[in-house]
């Protein structure tokens, strides 16, 4: 039997990727490859379709609010449908900061233009106005992991609308330190199936490799059944998670 890969597809990858999002993809890719596990990388931008069936993994990034506009057009006309499919077949979806909230309802800016939403997380994003602060800063959240045992996340947030779920959301994570979705609620991220939103750039798998473990084992389940992880020399990794922890 031939070796597993994991079949990834990276959604506007020149357009949303601030803050070292496209780390992610890299990070994926250097734990597949460590354990022997094949890596299929698609980049899909603006005006490309995306094939429901053909992928393992879905990621996209955060962008700035200019760029963000130009891919929630893009995204409701040509991938939204095939994402909202790909996610109830139970691919796996990670979402961070922009992308999250283009893929919930909708997305309220500064100037009180509303985008609408691709709909796959059952939530609402607003920003409060052009003279509100920013919820910027470094997080720590706690993230119930489905070996039953509780890890911390952590990473940078840096966003400006304020992000609330509905019932067909559960959160991600219990902010710990810093703001999450809204600042209030201590929410961080939203889980819907396999789908994953957050805030938290940094980026956010290099520095939390059990998360970044359960992405790639839920993603490789769904065609390949159980593939067993073998450990891999994390250390460098786990010295930055625990720098990041004590980051005020």
């Amino acid at each position: 039997m031939s070796a597993p890969a994991l079949r990834v597809a990276h959604l506007y990858p020149r357009l949303m990727n601030i803050y070292g999002d496209r780390g992610n993809i890299m990070c994926l890719r250097r734990r597949c490859e460590a354990r022997g596990i094949g890596f299929e990388l698609t980049d899909l931008s603006t005006g490309d379709r995306l094939d429901p069936a053909a992928f393992d993994l879905i990621f996209a990034g955060g962008a700035q609010d200019r760029e963000q506009r130009g891919v929630a057009e893009d995204l409701l006309a040509t991938k939204a449908a095939a994402v909202r499919e790909a996610v109830e077949r139970d691919v796996v979806l990670l979402a961070v900061c922009g992308a999250y909230q283009l893929f919930g309802r909708s997305y309220r800016e500064s100037t009180g233009v509303e985008l609408p939403g691709a709909g796959i997380f059952d939530l609402r994003t607003e920003h409060p106005g052009p003279g509100a602060k920013r919820c910027i800063g470094n997080i720590v959240a706690e993230w119930g992991a489905p070996d039953g045992t509780t890890r911390t996340i952590v990473g940078f947030e840096n966003h400006g609308g304020r992000t609330r779920l509905g019932p067909g959301a559960r959160p991600l994570a219990r902010v710990r330190r810093g703001f999450g979705n809204n600042g209030e609620d201590g929410t961080e991220g939203a889980v819907y199936r396999n789908a994953i939103g957050t805030y938290i750039h940094g980026s956010l798998l290099p520095k939390n490799p059990a998360l970044a473990d359960h992405l790639i084992a839920t993603a490789l389940r769904r065609r390949h059944g159980e593939v067993a992880l073998a450990p891999i020399d994390d250390r460098a990794e786990l010295r930055a998670h625990e720098a990041a922890l004590r980051l005020r």
